[in-house]
């Protein structure tokens, strides 16, 4: 289907590390179909492509999934010895990649290696009769690698965008009736608004300089245990940007408090190692979004109706201009808050596999590029409340 991300109509410098797009990104799963279909059942994605025993891979098989200009790969190893099934073993289900499209993934690799990025895998290129796709991957945080990914013929993001071939090897997902289903209801998920990661004590400002050092990133903005606590937990986050603002990178770190912050609950479930934490989504209707979503069975962080009064006196006093109503927005358990650019609204998931390791956060931006300071307070007392059903706090 045709992009709806308005950022994709930019245009860069001619630079090896100008990233174009987020490719995709690679979640390392125990059962490739049975993720697949929850992801397109409960969060309206389309079972897109398909590469397994069928299209004569005997060792991996991997789903890919769609929406807007989403693109989730889910993969899950047919072997029991390989190195996808270990990491699904010591880590549970998670984001093993976040790739990155680009003009020349050899170049960038190269660039990246140069500048002292360490190696996942050296450059591959895979071909047939309709086009190549290449890809080389470096380490960032934790288990989490970054690829880069170039694509020529009928593999061309403008193609993949489109609905096109998404790699060699790949088929058309046989028929399947949640894609009716999913075109009748849709959701609205238009494109990767953040990706966010979770990293040890202290680890914050070095992987914040690598992302400058390595990717040409920048501060985007900064947030520190006087932004983001409660009375019992607190967290220092740094947001970095690609150098045209369109990728951002959260990168958080527990900081102290009197119980175990959401990051630390995150690290211990995730054998000490850092990683992806949650992908927010981003949605032009949000209130419509979020309301398709609990129809289909998504539950949501609970919001007390006490924050709804504060709520709605800060955007009386702020004389917010906002087009939902507070019973649409109250309604549907939506946050919402206002900078100087315009206002947000957004909103979490529960964890959505047993550990509690990875969420969604659904975002609808009225202009606001901020991230929802005012709301920091009253979400991390949902998360609160969760750690301790849980017996993590």
């Amino acid at each position: 289907m045709p992009s709806t991300d308005p950022r994709l109509a930019r245009q860069g410098p001619k630079n090896p590390l100008h990233l174009l797009d987020i490719d995709h990104v690679h979640y390392y799963v125990g059962n490739a179909k049975q993720a697949a279909i929850f992801y397109a059942q409960s969060f309206g994605f389309d079972l897109a492509q398909v590469r397994d025993l069928a299209t004569k891979n005997r060792s991996e098989a991997s789903y890919l999934l769609t929406q807007g200009n989403i693109r989730l790969l889910l993969t899950t190893s047919l072997r029991p010895s390989s190195p996808i099934q270990k990491e699904v073993c010591r880590f549970g289900d998670g984001i093993k990649d976040i790739a990155f499209t680009v003009d020349d993934a050899h170049a960038a690799f190269e660039l990246a290696v140069s500048r002292g990025a360490k190696i996942a895998y050296a450059p591959i290129t895979e071909q047939d009769d309709r086009g190549s796709l290449t890809r080389a991957g470096i380490h960032t945080y934790g288990r989490v690698v970054h690829s880069f990914v170039s694509r020529r013929g009928e593999y061309a993001l403008g193609q993949l965008r489109e609905g096109g071939p998404f790699a060699p090897g790949f088929r058309r997902a046989p028929h399947a009736a949640i894609n009716d289903y999913n075109a009748r209801h849709p959701v609205g998920l238009r494109y990767i608004d953040h990706c966010v990661g979770n990293v040890q004590s202290g680890e914050m400002h070095t992987w914040a300089d690598w992302y400058a050092r390595i990717l040409d990133f920048s501060l985007f903005r900064s947030f520190d245990d006087q932004d983001i606590s409660t009375e019992f937990t607190a967290l220092h986050s740094k947001v970095m940007a690609s150098s045209d603002k369109r990728i951002k990178m959260p990168i958080n770190e527990p900081a102290h408090g009197r119980h175990k912050s959401q990051i630390l609950e995150f690290l211990e479930w995730h054998d000490m190692t850092a990683g992806v934490q949650h992908l927010a989504l981003h949605t032009n209707n949000p209130v419509g979004t979020v309301a398709e979503l609990r129809r289909r069975g998504v539950d949501f962080l609970s919001i007390p109706a006490s924050y709804y009064e504060q709520i709605w006196q800060r955007a009386s006093e702020g004389a917010w201009e906002l087009r939902e109503s507070p019973h649409e927005v109250q309604d549907t358990g939506l946050l919402i808050d206002a900078d100087e650019d315009g206002y947000l609204l957004q909103i979490f998931t529960l964890p959505l596999q047993d550990r509690p390791t990875f969420f969604f956060e659904i975002i609808g931006r009225r202009g606001s590029r901020s991230f929802g300071k005012g709301n920091f307070k009253a979400l991390f007392q949902s998360i609160e409340r969760e750690q301790a059903r849980r017996g993590n706090l």
